[in-house]
Formats: C-alpha cells, structure tokens, sequence
C-alpha cells in the first residue's frame, strides 16, 4: 500500500477530528508566532494517524498555504505586513529550497538537526536581550535587499534539508537582524511562506505525496483560528511576545533532540 493512503481504519470519524484538532492548534500558532504550522502538523499526523514522513510533509505543506493566507490578510488589516521584505525573502527560499532538497541525500542529517538545535538555542538567548519595538519598520537599502535575499536562501535551505518551516527562521532574524517590530516580522514571515507552499506543493502533488482530503480538513480548521492568534499576538507587549517565542522554539529544539536521540 502506498504510504500516501491513510489506513482505512483510520479514515472514520475519530480520523477526521484528530485532523481538526491539529489544523485549529496549528492555526492558533501560526497566528501567534508568524509561523506555518508545519512543525506541529508534521509529527502529529505521523504519530496519531499514521502517515507517512512524506505524505505528512507533503499534506503539511498544503494545508499551509490557506492558513498562511488567512494570517497575511489578518496581520495586513493592521499594517504590519512588509510585502517588499517578504518577496524578496521568497526569492531566496524558493531557490534555497531546491538546493536543500538536492543536499539531502549528499550531507549527514544528524550533524545538521544538531547544528540547528545549537541555532535555536542562541537565538532564543537573544530573543531575552532584543525588546523589538512595535513601530519598528525595516528600512530598505542595497545591503538589506540582500540581506532578506540572503536570509530566504539559507531559510529555503535548511527547509529542504531539515523540513523545517520558515517562519522559525525568519521571524527571530527579522527581529534581531533587520529590526522589524514582532508583528511586522509575523507578519512579513507568513506572505513569504505563500508562494513557498505553493511552489512545493505542486512539487509534492506531481510525487503523490500529499493527502488532498486530510490537507483540506487541516487548512480549513486552522483557517478559523488563525486570526485569533493574530489577535493574540497584537495584545501581549513585545517582550511577553518574545518570550512565548521563545518557549515556542525551547518546544521545537526539545522535538529535535529527542528526533535525533532516537535516530542515533
């Protein structure tokens, strides 16, 4: 059986509101943090319905695109999207990904979760001794053009190779290198992921390796709290934002040990 097809033991009902579940945590954080979701949805449809690791990246990725839409639009309506930023940080990704995902089979994994948990970690420590300011903007010139350019390169890389969702990436460095306000940096991670999905999500489509029907269910539940997270997020002062953040990736890096433990 291709591992694209859920068991049809699990295609019933409970199914159906474990993929809700997921989608509506996933959206609540992809509000809240300017991130895709993916590193929820990616373990739990593994562990609690049984897909495989790339139908489950594969329908992750899908699901993103109408959460990550739906996050745009709700940081937009307040002005805290930098479009320009986020294109060119596109750019970069959508080319980063393509190398990564060559890099894949070429470069040890476990030396590179290890490296991105050390990464984690430092960023997290500097997301103490970084207040943003929420009228912080990010101001455009030569060297911060290919900075952002710079920045979705590496981003789009460590996707491919890790599986990772950008906005992990992207919205700490935005805030500590180009000094984007926390929202702007939410903001401007979530339009940058739009075209991303997409373009890998074609990519997955023609594999087979997505679950349109567990993608759909997904996207559309956490489409209905994504704008709540958004809301969430303009509430709490930056510094209270940086430190949900930064449990957020304390979350993550823990994930990542224990992948990696398992695996040696």
């Amino acid at each position: 059986m291709n591992d694209a097809a859920l068991p049809e033991r699990k295609r019933g009902a409970a199914s159906i509101a474990w993929l809700i579940g997921i989608g509506l945590t996933a959206g609540f954080l992809s509000g809240l943090f300017g991130v895709g979701g993916g590193i929820l949805i990616v373990p739990a449809v593994v562990f609690l319905l049984g897909f495989g690791q790339r139908i489950a990246a594969g329908t992750s990725l899908a699901a993103i695109v109408p959460t990550s839409l739906v996050g745009v639009v709700s940081y937009a309506v307040h002005g805290t999207v930098d479009w320009v930023s986020a294109i060119l940080l596109a750019v970069g990704a959508i080319g980063g990904a393509q190398l990564g995902s060559y890099l894949l089979a070429k470069l040890p994994k476990r030396a590179l979760q290890w490296g991105f948990i050390g990464f984690i970690l430092v960023v997290v420590v500097s997301l103490f001794l970084v207040v943003p300011s929420r009228t912080a903007e990010i101001d455009l010139s030569v060297g911060t053009i290919i900075g952002l350019v710079a920045l979705g390169f590496v981003t789009g890389v460590l996707s491919g190779l890790l599986g990772i969702g950008g906005g992990v990436v992207v919205v700490p460095m935005l805030i500590l290198l180009f000094g984007a306000s926390d929202l702007i940096a939410k903001g401007t991670s979530l339009l940058m992921m739009v075209p991303t999905a997409i373009s890998g999500t074609i990519g997955n489509l023609r594999r087979g390796n997505v679950d349109l029907r567990a993608a759909a269910i997904i996207g559309i539940a956490a489409c209905t709290t994504t704008a709540l997270g958004a809301i969430v997020a303009s509430v709490v002062p930056p510094f209270v934002g940086n430190l949900l953040f930064a449990a957020f990736l304390v979350a993550i890096a823990i994930r990542m040990v224990l992948q990696a433990l398992k695996r040696s």
